[in-house]
């Protein structure tokens, strides 16, 4: 079992598995160490994402208003311009048809040259968000 392919970006993986392949020749308690090695990495991944969340509350939490609202102001941005996208460009296309052929063939260039890890912080920063408001009202300290 390749454990490097449970997590890439835990570099102590391959290092775990030349250990264990090292001190257990025996299938069955290479296993079973294999299942507690996973274990334990799982156990230091929710430690990172209780680590995460905590920093997310602290900065919602904050007394400084440019802190606690820069998250809902970005994703108010983003909900503005999906708006746009969605709704109002069309409406405008149905008395412009050539600018809005236009406007979108800019806008999916302009998607484009966004590099894609650009996305995945976006995505994460939108999930991590979410996760803290969902949270926060679980626990009944949303305000």
């Amino acid at each position: 079992m390749n454990l490097s392919s449970f997590s890439p970006w835990t570099p102590l993986f391959s290092m775990g598995e030349q250990i264990i392949d090292k001190l257990f020749p025996d299938p069955t308690a290479k296993a079973q160490a294999i299942q507690d090695y996973l274990l334990l990495q799982q156990q230091g991944e929710l430690k990172e994402l209780e680590t995460r969340m905590s920093a997310i509350l602290a900065e919602a939490n904050s007394s400084d208003p440019w802190t606690s609202r820069a998250r809902p102001t970005f994703m108010y941005l983003f909900y503005l311009v999906l708006l746009i996208l969605v709704i109002i460009a069309p409406f405008v296309g149905i008395f412009h048809p050539d600018a809005m052929t236009q406007f979108y063939t800019n806008v999916s260039l302009g998607f484009k040259a966004i590099p894609e890890a650009m996305w995945w912080t976006f995505t994460t920063g939108f999930l991590g968000y979410a996760g803290a408001r969902t949270y926060e009202k679980t626990k009944g300290v949303a305000k």
